[in-house]
């Protein structure tokens, strides 16, 4: 109850980037479907099929763990565990919500495949692909339940593990005061002792007098030159935030460069012997070479590992010489920002890479086995990576908001920091763009010649 409370309490935004999840769970529930209604007269080949499905799931599921650690009403801060709500308890309310989109995206996509199957009437197009979803056949209701259920669970237990982890070690504490002793304390035993002298001298009282006024006097001076010692202790009592030292560069880009030659040397080495045919995409599994597959996998996970290291080595590049206010804020902001937004954008270059050279492999007057089911699972995945890498790019931003509001008290325009931006977007166009390109060049050279 209270993450459906949260979840309609929030902002529009949100609820746009769970409405994007729960869409691109319909969209993988409606494919693994399918793939049951079509496994249910082609037995042969549903394997295959099963497995293409892991790529669009993936991509969902990363998607829906970034669209989640985006929301502001799930972050820990001081004093919510002392309510019960430490990390643990938030990483699981923010599970709930995954789980709540991920399943209103499951039922969309059960209700358009019984209704392009024919077994839901009175809408249009009832039963346009009853021939293609085995539409005489029954359905296995547990088969259906466990496809539907692959969205959510796994989407709810990677969004708990991903954020479980989180603390209030990045929040700044409260100011404690020190406890100062009372300036007057010297004003107060000036005051006895001269009233100890008034009452023990009776027979000078003018004396006592002009005595106590002394005393009066100096305990009022003595407070004058106190007040600005207060002040100061009270200044230096309060603790401020410690700075963070700034995080060491990411360990992953030898092992990425090092995986994404490794595919490319086994997709090499498995497409000879093939007498030029390119191995078949979604539509023609019969004859696939499961090392070209491996080697394309190898390649994607090697350009994902590399991404954060890719990121900090743009960074750096931006402040080596001589870099003025711009570049040197830009390159320290991608520094910072490295293994936040390089692992989505590793894994951006390794989609569209696989798209390039999956779309080169056919020449202008050939049939490609595209389908609508495999147009519906490369737009999912590029849409999931492209929203992932936004979504990664609005947390970095919310990550920093404390040193934007720092930079505007000292007088920073808006401009520099609008033109730093500008410069780490084209830092990274210029990087990620030709890497991109040279690896899907790569990949698709031994395929073709």
């Amino acid at each position: 109850m209270l993450a459906l409370r949260l979840g309609l309490g929030t902002h529009p935004l949100v609820l746009l980037r769970r409405l994007l999840v729960a869409a691109a769970s319909a969209g993988v529930g409606f494919l693994l479907l399918c793939t049951l209604g079509w496994a249910l007269d082609h037995p042969a080949g549903s394997q295959a099929r099963l497995l293409w499905c892991l790529i669009p799931l993936a991509a969902t599921v990363q998607f829906a763990v970034a669209t989640a650690r985006t929301d502001q009403s799930t972050l820990p801060r001081s004093g919510l565990s002392a309510v019960g709500l430490g990390p643990a308890r938030l990483a699981a309310l923010a599970a709930s919500s995954t789980a709540v989109s991920c399943t209103l995206g499951s039922a969309v996509a059960l209700l358009f495949f019984l209704h392009l199957r024919g077994d839901l009437t009175g809408m249009p197009f009832d039963g346009e692909a009853a021939k293609l979803l085995a539409a005489g056949r029954p359905l296995p209701l547990g088969a259906v339940l466990t496809l539907l259920a692959v969205v959510p669970v796994l989407a709810t237990a990677a969004t708990w593990l991903a954020l479980r982890t989180r603390t209030t070690t990045g929040l700044r504490p409260a100011p404690v005061r020190a406890r100062v002793r009372p300036a007057n304390a010297t004003a107060a035993t000036a005051g006895s002792a001269a009233d100890t002298d008034t009452d023990t001298d009776r027979a000078s009282d003018s004396v006592s007098d002009t005595a106590s006024g002394t005393a009066s006097g100096t305990a009022d001076a003595s407070d004058s030159a106190k007040v600005p010692d207060t002040a100061v202790n009270e200044a230096r009592a309060m603790t401020p935030a410690r700075v963070p030292d700034p995080a060491p560069a990411p360990a992953g880009l030898p092992w990425g460069v090092a995986i994404t030659a490794a595919g490319l040397a086994v997709e090499t080495y498995a497409s000879r012997g093939r007498g030029g045919h390119p191995p078949p995409l979604p539509g023609h599994f019969d004859g696939s070479s499961a090392g070209v597959l491996a080697g394309w996998a190898l390649t994607a996970v090697g350009l994902a590992l590399a991404g954060p290291g890719i990121t900090h080595l743009c960074g750096w590049l931006l402040q080596a010489v001589r870099p003025g206010a711009i570049r040197l804020l830009a390159g320290r902001t991608l520094m910072a920002e490295a293994r936040r937004i390089g692992l989505p954008l590793g894994v951006l270059c390794a989609v569209v890479s696989g798209a390039f050279a999956a779309s080169s492999l056919y020449g202008p007057g050939d049939e490609r086995p595209f389908g609508p089911l495999t147009g519906l699972g490369a737009a999912l995945v590029i849409g999931c990576t492209a929203a992932t890498v936004l979504t990664a790019v609005l947390e970095a931003k919310q990550a920093r908001v404390s040193t934007t509001e720092s930079l505007y008290r000292l007088g920073a325009p808006a401009t520099l920091l609008r033109t730093a931006a500008a410069v780490r977007a084209t830092t990274i166009l210029v990087v990620f763009a030709p890497l991109t390109w040279a690896v899907a060049a790569l990949a698709a050279v031994p395929l073709t010649t």
